[in-house]
């Protein structure tokens, strides 16, 4: 099987005449995915320094790359949150690593989804960035469920150079992306 970087040197032709650009360093490209755990509504994270430590390792499995516990960066009375107190984790995928989580994702974690029926078409910000929530992490194959504390939900954010939502939809369909079908 073809690595999603060699799948998408291949596709640069095609998706060059499809989206009739007139340069080959115009075609889109996914620059960068990064993964957010927030824990806030899990329990009071911030007070259980276990939960973090135990996100931010899970996260660090599953992303093959060390995270980070994230702060909070003001107080807030209502959430019952002081500044400083670590609320999550993430990390940030480029390269190699990143064409490897991809792979991963669409491969093995995507189809342990219980009822998948695809990921949404209306995922993506004006910019051309898809984002993706996923509400349990024990879809990857490097959770040990036995082993985890509490189930954690995260936030997959594919950053492209496409400037219209049209042209990442264009290149993610053609990379394999499991899109809902119209």
């Amino acid at each position: 099987m073809l690595s999603l970087r060699e799948q998408y040197k291949e596709l640069v032709p095609e998706i060059l005449s499809n989206l009739n650009f007139s340069n080959k360093m115009e075609v889109p490209k996914i620059v960068k995915v990064s993964i957010n755990m927030g824990l806030g509504k899990i329990s009071d994270a911030g007070k259980d320094g276990k939960l973090i430590e135990e996100a931010v390792e899970e996260l660090s499995r599953i992303a093959n790359q060390r995270a980070v516990a994230t702060k909070a960066k003001k107080s807030e009375a209502g959430f019952k949150l002081r500044e400083g107190s670590s609320i999550g984790a993430r990390v940030t995928l480029r390269g190699n690593v990143m064409y490897e989580f991809l792979m991963k994702l669409l491969h093995l974690a995507l189809p342990r989804v219980r009822d998948f029926r695809g990921i949404s078409r209306k995922a993506f910000d004006k910019s051309g960035n898809y984002n993706l929530g996923i509400t349990d992490h024990l879809i990857f194959p490097e959770i040990d469920p036995t082993k985890t504390s509490k189930n954690k939900g995260m936030n997959i954010t594919i950053v492209t150079t496409a400037t219209k939502d049209e042209d990442a939809l264009f290149l993610l369909e053609k990379l394999g992306f499991p899109f809902k079908k119209k």
